[in-house]
């Protein structure tokens, strides 16, 4: 009755499984749909965008100020005026006063912080591009990363499916053996508690398997309850391997947080610049136009001036210092950050390193337990059809044989990952890799 409940629940759950939509799906693909979906990627963009008109606001302050100014004015009361200069003859009514004013100024000289605030607008943006591709490069590795994950479950469910034809084909040798009273019932029932436990470890792998197909959908952007299948053909490892000093070269040089770093301190040393520009006075071209006209006394237009204007703060003699030395100690911070940074790289690249030569030995290690537990099964099943040895032993034979086939399967796949995590750690991962 039970292996008929449990024959029920799989054609059930294929059944389910036809009515899904089902993608095979290549570690290139899933990149690519990653890389569309994620919305710190896209929130990048939107600070990108930010930091490319801030570069425009500040090549926007080299261009000329103007301002224009009309206004009409009523007066209820007739004003009294006093002329100076023409003959005599009463004081006119004035009632009303129009005028229009144009003012424009264009800086000359600001102690160069137009120059410095341009130069630091252009180095933040290209942080702002850098921080985006390093968040891009991480967005890859957690995309590989649960690739990985998904193919280890699908692998793990076929190889515990063929272990469980095999229990259920020796368990109907054994159900027949102790029917014709040439097996013990207890090695029976130790054939069927196997059995059972090897049921439990499809149901276990069929659950993770769904959960890896999830969190990929999700990460993707595709329906949630599609079932991926992994295409492995991309799980290729590399032939040669670069020595650590190499990887370790290639690191300083291509990785985009070193870059971010470096441009950021070129912009804090450019915060020292323009804080000690506050000494310098600030010259422009100024310009302007005045028309006026007040009824019955006055008419004035096309009154234009020209000239020069200086600007200068006095109190930046002794307000000054602290901006200067907050800026000072702005650099020292970051140069902190960066030698930070080298020994965090150092530590990170050592370890990725480490782990994917390990990751190789193991995949011998396992590939050779395989062969011993193959041999192991082989011989341990002999004598147990010469009653030779115990139904325990044959048992124990067969699990030590599909954990060692779980164990390289799992090996394989995980020194990929080691791989990809060594040239992502060494600034060399692309969508091509």
């Amino acid at each position: 009755m039970k292996h008929k409940l449990f024959l029920l629940f799989g054609l059930l759950t294929s059944s389910m499984l036809f009515a899904q939509e089902t993608k095979t799906l290549t570690l290139k693909e899933a990149i690519t749909l990653s890389l569309k979906k994620n919305h710190i990627l896209k929130l990048n963009e939107a600070k990108i965008a930010s930091a490319k008109a801030y570069t425009q606001e500040a090549l926007d302050r080299r261009l000329p100020d103007a301002g224009v100014t009309g206004s009409y004015i009523y007066l209820p009361i007739n004003p009294k005026v006093d002329l100076k200069i023409g003959a005599g003859g009463g004081t006119p009514e004035i009632r009303q006063v129009m005028y229009t004013m144009l003012n424009s100024s264009l800086p000359l000289y600001a102690g160069g912080k137009i120059r410095y605030g341009i130069e630091s607008a252009k180095y933040l943006e290209q942080a702002t591009q850098l921080d985006a591709e390093n968040d891009k490069m991480g967005v890859m590795l957690n995309t590989i990363n649960g690739c990985i994950n998904l193919y280890k479950a699908h692998q793990a469910i076929e190889l515990v499916n063929e272990n469980l034809t095999q229990s259920q084909q020796r368990l109907n040798d054994f159900t027949n053996l102790e029917k014709n009273g040439l097996l013990a019932r207890n090695d029976l029932m130790k054939s069927k508690l196997q059995q059972s436990q090897i049921e439990l470890a499809v149901l276990d792998a069929e659950s993770n398997y769904k959960i890896a197909c999830v969190n990929m959908n999700i990460m993707m952007g595709l329906p949630a309850s599609t079932i991926l299948i992994p295409d492995k053909s991309g799980l290729a490892l590399p032939t040669i391997l670069k020595s650590f000093e190499e990887y370790e070269t290639l690191a300083f040089k291509n990785r985009n947080d070193v870059h971010a770093i470096s441009i950021r301190k070129k912009v804090a040393e450019l915060g020292v610049k323009n804080a000690e520009s506050d000494k310098y006075p600030s010259v422009a071209l100024t310009g302007g136009y005045v028309a006026a006209n007040i009824p019955k006394l006055l008419t004035v237009y096309n009154a234009i001036n020209l000239g020069v204007g200086i600007k200068y703060n006095i109190a930046s003699l002794w307000k000054n210092k602290p901006h200067v030395e907050q800026a000072v100690a702005n650099v020292t911070q970051i140069e902190q950050g960066e030698l930070a940074l080298d020994d965090k790289i150092k530590m990170q690249l050592n370890q990725a390193y480490q782990s994917y030569v390990v990751s190789i030995k193991k995949i011998e290690v396992y590939e050779t337990a395989v062969l011993q537990a193959t041999e192991n099964y082989r011989i341990t099943k002999n004598k147990h059809d010469n009653s030779l040895t115990t139904t325990t032993e044959l048992l124990d034979a067969d699990v030590s044989l599909l954990q060692s086939k779980l164990s390289v399967t799992n090996a394989k796949a995980d020194s990929f990952l080691a791989y990809i995590n060594l040239l992502y750690t060494a600034g060399l991962l692309t969508e091509s890799n």
